[in-house]
């Protein structure tokens, strides 16, 4: 969905880089203290199965929603200006990117104008290292993302994704 960039848009993006710095410098042992500034960084109480090792980047963290028992492994990419729904017990390989917004390919908006759609990644999911999971993607509860995949299209559920397009290839369980 084509929209102007909102609003207040560079503030929340030089917010997101102060917090997420200050998250980057934190001692990986130090859980309780990545907690407290993740909290911070998103807006939202985490519970203490939240499990994550620097660094983290992310564009604005008001936008991402985590579940109970969420592992984000190191070097992982929040692009949340469309919105990340992460449910419970997910895990999430290091280098990950989840990109919620872009640019419109029309070259005369391009400059002032996003595109954006929420991402949802369902319980239970993993999702492998190097995964790009693109904006309005909803990934189902159970599956795995194979390392390396870029998904553009919905993951059903209980499914094995891989390949550039991402696609399923074999259902599990």
């Amino acid at each position: 969905m084509r929209q102007p960039v909102p609003r207040g848009f560079r503030e929340r993006v030089e917010r997101a880089i102060r917090l997420t710095e200050r998250l980057n410098a934190l001692p990986y042992g130090d859980q309780e203290a990545i907690r407290t500034t993740w909290a911070e960084l998103t807006g939202r109480p985490v519970d203490e199965g939240f499990h994550l090792i620097p660094p983290v980047y992310s564009d604005h963290g008001v936008n991402i929603r985590l579940g109970h028992n969420v592992f984000v492994n190191q070097g992982c990419r929040l692009n949340d200006v469309g919105g990340i729904e992460i449910e419970d017990d997910v895990m999430i390989g290091p280098s990950v990117s989840l990109i919620t917004s872009g640019h419109p390919v029309d070259p005369s908006p391009r400059r002032s104008g996003i595109t954006a759609a929420p991402i949802r990644i369902g319980r239970n999911a993993w999702i492998g290292a190097s995964a790009m999971i693109m904006q309005g993607v909803t990934v189902g509860a159970d599956s795995v993302i194979a390392a390396g995949a870029v998904v553009t299209r919905d993951v059903p559920p209980a499914t094995l994704a891989a390949g550039v397009p991402a696609r399923v290839v074999r259902h599990l369980g």
